[in-house]
């Protein structure tokens, strides 16, 4: 299968097919960037032409494609893990009040999360995923999910992704 050692199993509908040899290597993983839309529709075409930039960049995966609900890295129930980051919550904008961080007219948040083969891909990845998307109809701005700095070891920072590549 192209060059691939592959084992096929036979199925019920059709084969499952798997690598035969698997490795693995540490990288980075679960970068979050955030694009704050007016409406679900303008998220939805941000986020498709960001997700098409991004995985142009060899070493890269977006292994959730669009996330719809970003996570938090504390809970109240661990049980049922990560739970919606609820300050920004656009459906919770009104109930929250004070405590909501979602700017007026951003009804829509899309996530994509970046995993990488090392830092340099991922900010390469972050970089075609902002510039992919500026001046688009109903972007209003594009932010990434920091945690205050309390989750992973890496910390990169958009305008400084946005000098160097």
């Amino acid at each position: 299968m192209c060059g691939r050692k592959v084992i096929k199993i036979p199925i019920m509908m059709g084969e499952f097919i798997i690598e035969r040899y698997l490795n693995y290597n540490f990288g980075v993983a679960g970068v979050g960037l955030w694009y704050f839309c007016k409406d679900v529709e303008s998220a939805i075409k941000v986020s498709e032409k960001a997700l098409k930039a991004i995985k142009t960049v060899e070493g890269v995966i977006t292994p959730f494609n669009v996330c719809s609900a970003g996570s938090k890295p504390e809970t109240k129930f661990p049980e049922i893990g990560p739970t919606t980051n609820h300050p920004y919550c656009p459906t919770l904008k009104e109930k929250l009040g004070s405590e909501s961080k979602v700017p007026p007219n951003v009804n829509s948040i899309p996530e994509i999360v970046i995993n990488g083969i090392n830092v340099d891909v991922v900010m390469k990845a972050i970089a075609k995923g902002i510039r992919a998307v500026i001046g688009m109809d109903g972007l209003v701005k594009i932010s990434a999910a920091n945690y205050e700095g309390k989750l992973g070891q890496f910390k990169i920072y958009l305008r400084e992704v946005l000098s160097k590549y």
